[in-house]
Parts: structure tokens; sequence; C-alpha cells
């Protein structure tokens, strides 16, 4: 009687934990969180763009290219040049660009909306993009027709190419040659003349003021000095008239 006292509730308790493990094995697994886009992790997938993401990474454009997918709605639109685009720039070109021109450069190919393929022929010219709105410097025109997509800088015409990537969030389209701005090859205007300084114009109309009344000075008493020797030498010459009688 002991014995099935003890036994009884020991079995009860092991059917208890073999039941609770079976619903926890049987239960899905919850779905992993999606991923943030990361620009880097897409080219790579795609291939070919050493080139450009060393330039995202050196110029710090991909994390701000992730950064501003969190936190708009308005989305990106990314013109990628592969390595052969690229490789067909002037030799030594891109050593020869600063940091803010690399960054410029990158910003270039960057436009601050998500754009379909089927949505370019609704853009209007120019285009604006990330590295400014300079129409003149920085201008950037595109022309469509039915799913071809054309655009060019004032120094290159470029030809999109297929979709290398696509959320609705992101569109990443390969393009056959680097975009390149005019800003890089127009002459910058010259500097604005310093303007002429004020306090040496005044203390030059300073002096010619005080010459001024100085000279005036100089010639009252020239006056002054006719009015009392004119009248003393008729008075001597009249004197000496009535002497020599």
């Amino acid at each position: 009687m002991k014995h099935q006292l003890f036994t009884l509730p020991l079995l009860a308790l092991m059917f208890f934990f073999h039941s609770t493990t079976t619903l926890a094995a049987s239960s899905p697994a919850p779905a992993p969180s999606s991923s943030p886009t990361d620009i880097i992790r897409i080219l790579k997938k795609a291939g070919g763009y050493t080139t450009l993401i060393r330039l995202l990474q050196t110029t710090q454009v991909a994390t701000q290219i992730n950064a501003q997918l969190i936190n708009s709605n308005a989305g990106l639109t990314f013109f990628a040049p592969n390595d052969n685009a690229f490789s067909n720039l002037k030799p030594g070109f891109l050593n020869s660009l600063n940091d803010q021109q690399k960054n410029e450069l990158i910003q270039f190919h960057l436009l601050p909306t998500f754009v379909s393929m089927s949505n370019f022929d609704t853009l209007s010219n120019p285009v604006r993009t990330q590295a400014g709105e300079n129409p003149d410097r920085l201008a950037l025109n595109v022309t469509s027709s039915g799913n071809t997509v054309n655009m060019t800088t004032g120094i290159v015409n470029v030809t999109v190419g297929g979709s290398v990537y696509s959320d609705n969030q992101l569109a990443v389209y390969q393009v056959d040659k680097v975009l390149l701005p005019r800003d890089f090859f127009v002459a910058k205007p010259p500097a604005p003349a310093p303007a002429p300084e004020k306090a040496k114009a005044s203390k030059k109309k300073s002096a010619d003021d005080t010459e001024g009344p100085a000279g005036d000075d100089s010639a009252a008493v020239s006056v002054k000095q006719r009015l009392v020797w004119g009248p003393l030498a008729v008075a001597m010459v009249v004197v000496a008239a009535f002497s020599s009688w």
C-alpha cells in the first residue's frame, strides 16, 4: 500500500514533464526577424562590384545608405557601376580625387527616392541626386523609352542595365559607365575680389578735410595782408609827395 502511494505521484509527475516536452517540441519556432537591408551584402552577392564596394566603405556612404533605408520611407535608387565601368576610366582618375570628391562621386549615383524601372519616365529633368541640386555642375538628365533608360551628365552618356536588387524600398541598377558630374571638369568661377577697406578710405577723407580748412585760412590771411598794406603804401606815397614840396 505504501509502495503504491509513493509510485502514483511519481508516475503523474513523469507524465506531466513528458507532455510539456512533447508540446514544446511540436510548437513551431518563431520566424526569424528580417535583417535590415545592407548595400554591401547586396553587391557582394551580385558579384563584380569590388571597386564600388571599396569606395562605399572608404567614403562611409554604405553606412549612410543603410541608415537612410531604416529612417526614411522615401526609399533610394542606386546606379551601380561594375568593375568594367571603373576600368574604363582614365588611368589614375580615382586616385586624383580627394575624399570630398570621392564622396560626391558616389552620392551622384544615388537618387533620394525609390524609382522602379517602369517609373523612370515620371522623373523631371534635371533629376536631383544626393550630390546636390546645382543644375549646371551636378545635372543628371534621364530619358526613358519602354524598358530602355538612358542618362547623361554632360560628360558621359550611360545606359541603365538590368536590376541588381529591388525590394520596393531600395532599387539597385547596373550601369555600364561611371556617372561623372560636370563639377569635376568645369573650372570653378573665380572668387570675388575683396571689398575695399573702409578704414583707409575714411582716413584719407579725414586727411583731406583737415587740409581743406588750412588752405582756406592761408587764403584769408593773404587777403587781410593786402587790405592792410595797400592803403599804407598809398599813404606813404602821399607823405613823400608833400615832403618834396
